[in-house]
């Protein structure tokens, strides 16, 4: 998932992408552990993605300080 798809979220799209992402991460991984996956390039795909979506929930959280802080 690219950075401007993710942007195009909303903060509640984004959440509960983020729960989906992670869960598919762990069946990723236990699968691996279990037998090799066939493409194990995927689970580093899934923390990337995760990793965009966290990234941008921090950026918003952080802009939403900058603009209360603003209106003091």
């Amino acid at each position: 998932m690219e950075q401007k798809v993710i942007r195009e979220l909303t903060t509640g799209e984004i959440i509960e992408r983020l729960d989906e992402e992670k869960k598919q991460l762990t069946k990723l991984k236990l699968n691996h552990a279990v037998s090799p996956l066939e493409n194990p390039n995927k689970i580093k795909v899934y923390r990337k993605t995760i990793a965009r979506l966290e990234t941008e929930m921090r950026r918003r959280i952080l802009e939403g300080e900058q603009k209360n802080k603003g209106n003091k």
